[in-house]
């Protein structure tokens, strides 16, 4: 008879140790703008998928779309500001 035994890293997926680092946490801060903006991206694209697209969907997705390039934009300038020390 085979015994089925659960391993303890499955079952406990993050230990204390795994925590993010305050650092982690920063990054993950100053990349909000872009993640909410790919999410509203998704949600866009989602919608224009439920149903008949019109106009407004396609209005929808190019705004977001924009908005998700805008937040890149700025991160990578952020990104390049503090590479040079500004």
């Amino acid at each position: 008879m085979s015994h089925i035994v659960t391993v303890q890293d499955a079952v406990t997926a993050f230990a204390p140790w795994m925590e993010p680092t305050a650092a982690e946490l920063d990054a993950i801060e100053l990349e909000m703008p872009a993640i909410l903006a790919d999410v509203e991206l998704v949600d866009a694209e989602i919608a224009a998928l439920e149903r008949i697209p019109v106009a407004l969907d396609a209005r929808r997705i190019r705004r977001a779309r924009r908005r998700v390039l805008a937040a890149r934009r700025a991160l990578t300038n952020h990104a390049a500001a503090v590479r040079v020390g500004a």
